[in-house]
């Protein structure tokens, strides 16, 4: 899946390649299962992300989707010697309801406790003990403070700026910042007229979120009482937009994910209302989206089509200039992606590592597949 000019991070592992006359066609499938290594689950996959300490390269944790209360969370990690990835039985743990999102805590330099933090009924923060032995609950934080019982959480995004801080959005319509190391609501906002259906930070005290009432909304935390209007859907008006994604390299640009469309928008924040580009080389309904971690103009798209694509937005005219200059662009005929991979179901999970920026993750049905770009 290799491609010139996207990957910029250090080379993954390769296995090893054994006595030096090993024929043309064994080395060509050596070669290929470094680019690609999958795990089984025993169950669908759904949520998924990286660990992002130096420390722990090619870790990954994953969750289940079972109907019912029921469900498990698990840590793989892939053994470079073997090419194998493998779940440890003492990091995977039981989970209430399916986790609508996993991710670890953005400390690359391993400064803070390994926390891992899951949002299903409500958010969790689990610790791996440091010896990796065992998985602790450590905070249980319900964000309705007239009820034992909250909205269920759709999504949720960890502050890299301020790790002490987490951002979620819920069904019932609110967004809440959660200082995690006092166990506190920072802030809790109702952020839309509709569902929340997905959040993301643009810095330290700014976030965007996307709903069901079909708006893209970016609140700053210094005026609560305000937000910014940034999008919103258009055909037909009102229709939800479901996934959100902001460009950590650049962040006047975010992308997001109308429901059962196969079109990704890719917004500027200075110019409100009116996309830089619509990325349409989907056959069926976009499900996840991820910037590139190490540059400003790669973004990989998923979906129902079983493609996991990736476009270079930097050959768009204008793109780091106008923003308008770029929508009339993209209406020519649109853009085209720089790379395609197509696995064996509909991709429901994507994942960019931001420590190793040649790897990129996705999960389809029961597997987690982890792809070099």
């Amino acid at each position: 899946m290799g491609v010139s000019g996207v990957g910029v991070g250090e080379r993954g592992p390769t296995p090893d390649r054994g006595s030096s006359e090993v024929d043309g066609e064994e080395e060509q499938q050596k070669q290929q299962r470094s680019e690609i290594y999958t795990y089984e689950a025993p169950w669908h996959v759904y949520a998924m992300n990286w660990s992002v300490r130096r420390d722990k390269r090619y870790r990954l944790a994953i969750g289940s989707l079972l109907e019912g209360y029921g469900n498990r969370v698990e840590i793989v990690q892939l053994d470079e010697t073997t090419g194998e990835i493998r779940s440890d039985p003492a990091l995977s743990f039981d989970h209430p309801y399916p986790p609508t999102k996993v991710m670890f805590v953005p400390d690359r330099d391993c400064l803070r406790p390994d926390l891992l933090a899951t949002s299903a009924d409500f958010l969790r923060i689990w610790r791996v003990g440091e010896d990796s032995s065992r998985v602790d609950l450590r905070s249980l934080l319900n964000g309705n403070r007239n009820s034992e019982f909250c909205g269920p959480l759709t999504s949720f995004d960890w502050n890299d700026a301020e790790p002490r801080r987490i951002g979620t959005s819920s069904i019932d319509t609110t967004c809440t910042v959660w200082d995690i190391d006092r166990e506190a609501v920072d802030t809790q906002l109702i952020a839309h007229d509709k569902e929340v259906y997905d959040i993301a930070w643009g810095g330290v005290g700014v976030f965007a979120s996307v709903s069901a009432d079909g708006s893209v909304r970016v609140f700053d935390l210094r005026d609560k009482e305000h937000s910014t209007i940034i999008y919103e859907s258009a055909d037909p008006p009102g229709t939800p937009l479901v996934r959100l994604g902001w460009n950590k390299q650049d962040p006047r640009y975010m992308a997001t994910i109308i429901m059962d469309s196969a079109k990704v928008v890719v917004l500027d924040i200075r110019f409100p209302t009116l996309p830089v580009v619509e990325l349409h080389r989907h056959q069926a309904s976009v499900n996840a989206i991820a910037w590139a971690p190490h540059s400003s103009c790669h973004i990989c798209t998923a979906g129902d089509d079983s493609q996991a694509l990736i476009w270079d937005l930097s050959s768009m005219g204008g793109y780091q200039n106008s923003g308008h200059q770029s929508a009339t662009a993209a209406t020519e005929g649109g853009l085209d992606p720089i790379l395609a991979y197509t696995a064996g179901a509909e991709i429901e999970q994507l994942q960019w590592s931001s420590s190793q920026p040649d790897w990129v993750a996705i999960a389809f049905s029961t597997k987690l597949q982890i792809l070099r770009v």
